[in-house]
């Protein structure tokens, strides 16, 4: 019996860890399409909405990004928005965003 109860234990914790794994799939699927809306749209719209970003970085060229950062349970969340030269989103990366 003790066999048994072991093995379902397993069963349950493998399941869990599948039901978390698509739950921070569909968050990060969720997430990008979120921050798709961004491209094209003027730094100045990006600042409205995300406030003054708590970084830039200034890359070759006319380029920068616009970083954002924010906390949820301990777990660091940085949102980074590339801004050409002419004052548009055209890219960015999320990181531990769910």
């Amino acid at each position: 019996m003790t066999k048994f109860k072991f093995f379902i234990l397993i069963f349950l914790f493998l399941s869990s860890c599948q039901t978390v794994s698509k739950k921070i799939d569909e968050k990060s699927s969720q997430e990008e399409k979120e921050l798709t809306k961004w491209l094209n749209k003027t730094e100045t719209e990006l600042k409205i909405t995300y406030g003054k970003p708590d970084r830039i970085e200034f890359l070759n060229g006319n380029n920068k990004h616009y970083i954002y950062y924010t906390k949820k349970f301990k777990i660091k969340c940085e949102r980074k928005f590339e801004i050409n030269a002419k004052d548009k989103v055209i890219g960015f990366i999320s990181k531990n965003c769910f």
